[in-house]
């Protein structure tokens, strides 16, 4: 994998988000696979600052998503399709018939994991799956010890992830959901463009332990090392318990500038 140390999560959202526009210009309907949370917004950030200049169209993009809570109606302000309209969509001016997203409320969760499943391949792939890490180096909802292989699936959110997502309701835990669907690892995997953006002293050992240590469901961002094109955007906190950083540094300064990531 390609590992690329930035300043910070500015610097780190404008070079993903240059990525993006320039596979935008060489395939203006793009599948862009999108992960909620405060990491990815510098990136949508940036995106959105070039749809408005001008500088590229998003309009025939198509956006999916990477989890959704079960049994949270689609039109609750913090489903993450909701979320996704808001912070996305909307911005890049994308209309939800271009959106692929999970059916958090459908009676067989199960055959609805199955169906996104089958939808994103009958779609042709996502072409650039964004992903954020978590510090125990889950990716998605994928926690630790989820099998590599592993497809669009539910899963049981911990009691702390309930207690930091409790914010987004009101402070009261009672009203966040007890499961999620998340796309798999192994469905993950198969994107053909893996970046992911970590920022902050918090995320340092995931990110040591997904790019430097060994492919291990404990650090299910590990899984990263066996894709063929992923790309890993750190600041310098993050990037502080590398000790490969100074490499990384050489070999992004070093690189053709036509190459980009």
């Amino acid at each position: 994998m390609e590992v690329v140390i930035v300043p910070d999560a500015k610097a780190g959202g404008e070079l993903i988000a240059e990525a993006m526009a320039q596979l935008l210009v060489r395939k203006p309907d793009a599948l862009l696979g999108v992960a909620t949370g405060s990491t990815p917004l510098p990136i949508y950030e940036a995106l959105s600052a070039k749809v408005r200049s001008g500088a590229v169209d998003a309009s025939r993009a198509r956006i999916a998503q990477l989890d959704e809570y079960v049994g949270l109606p689609a039109e609750h302000p913090e489903s993450y399709r909701s979320v996704l309209r808001r912070e996305v969509l909307e911005p890049l001016g994308v209309g939800m018939s271009a959106f692929m997203g999970p059916d958090g409320t459908a009676e067989d969760v199960q055959a609805a994991c199955e169906a996104y499943d089958a939808a994103l391949a009958g779609a042709g792939g996502v072409d650039l799956q964004l992903l954020g890490i978590g510090t125990d180096g889950h990716i998605g909802f994928n926690e630790p010890c989820s099998s590599l292989a592993s497809r669009t699936r539910i899963k049981t959110l911990t009691e702390q992830t309930r207690v930091d997502n409790a914010r987004f309701f009101d402070g009261d835990i009672a009203q966040v959901p007890h499961h999620v669907i998340t796309q798999g690892i192994g469905t993950i995997l198969e994107a053909r463009h893996l970046v992911l953006l970590a920022t902050g002293e918090g995320k340092a050992d995931a990110v040591a332990a997904t790019v430097e240590g060994p492919v291990a469901a404990v650090c299910p961002a590990s899984a990263l090392q066996l894709h063929p094109h992923a790309t890993v955007v750190v600041d310098e906190a993050a990037a502080s318990k590398l000790k490969l950083g100074d490499y990384f540094r050489h070999t992004f300064a070093n690189k053709p500038a036509w190459q980009g990531i």
